[in-house]
Parts: structure tokens; C-alpha cells; sequence
């Protein structure tokens, strides 16, 4: 997966689960990216994600991408602030690969495009 952002790119790779792959298939999509907290860049996504039966994560780990069911957002973690997240939880989608830091750097609200990577 690619997320571009003004003149930058990040490359992460999505899990291998039913929730991944509902979220694969809205894309390409473009978020608009919020940082609230100084830990992760989130924002509502085009469609909700089925995430029933999924295992939730309450200790987000920087790098991971997430879908956080209470708020039908997408969240990047860049950074563990060593806050737990309530129940439901989140649900674990995929991983920053490169480019971590500059999406930390973006700025605190960002426009992102989030395409599937094309084959090599």
C-alpha cells in the first residue's frame, strides 16, 4: 500500500485478515488526517469496516495502522504515549514499512491518498 501526502510517500503492508481486506477494497481512497493526541494520525474512513469477532488491541504499537470501530476512524501510530485504549479496542490493519517519520512531521491536519501498491 502507498499513502502519499504533498511531496512525501509512505509504503506499509496490510495483515492478512477480513477486516484488511474490507479496507483494501475502498481503495483508493483520500482521509483527511487529524493529530489530536501526538501519538497518531487518524481520520474517518469512506466506509465502515464489519469488524465482528475481530481481536481488539488496547496497546497500540507506532508503526501499526489500526480501524478503531467506536469512532470509524483510520489511525497510524506513530509514536506510544503509553495510553490504553478502551473497549472495543482497535483493530489491527496493517504496517508503516518506510516514510514513518515524515507522516509524523506532516503537520496536524493532513489530506492523504491511500492506494494499493502496484505489482513490481
Amino acid at each position: 500500500m502507498v499513502l502519499r501526502f504533498g511531496d512525501r510517500v509512505a509504503t506499509a503492508t496490510l495483515v492478512d485478515t477480513p477486516e484488511a481486506r474490507q479496507f483494501a477494497a475502498m481503495l483508493p481512497a483520500t482521509v483527511e488526517l487529524k493529530d489530536v493526541w501526538g501519538q497518531a494520525k487518524s481520520g474517518r474512513l469512506p466506509h465502515v469496516l464489519t469488524v465482528e469477532g475481530s481481536a481488539p488491541i488496547h496497546d497500540p504499537v507506532p508503526g501499526h495502522i489500526y480501524f478503531w470501530p467506536l469512532s470509524e476512524v483510520i489511525a497510524v501510530y506513530y509514536d506510544d504515549l503509553g495510553q490504553a485504549v478502551p473497549d472495543p479496542g482497535l483493530v489491527r490493519l496493517g504496517t508503516i514499512d518506510t516514510g514513518l517519520d515524515s507522516l509524523a512531521n506532516a503537520g496536524r491536519r493532513i489530506a492523504v491518498r491511500i492506494e494499493l501498491a502496484r505489482p513490481a
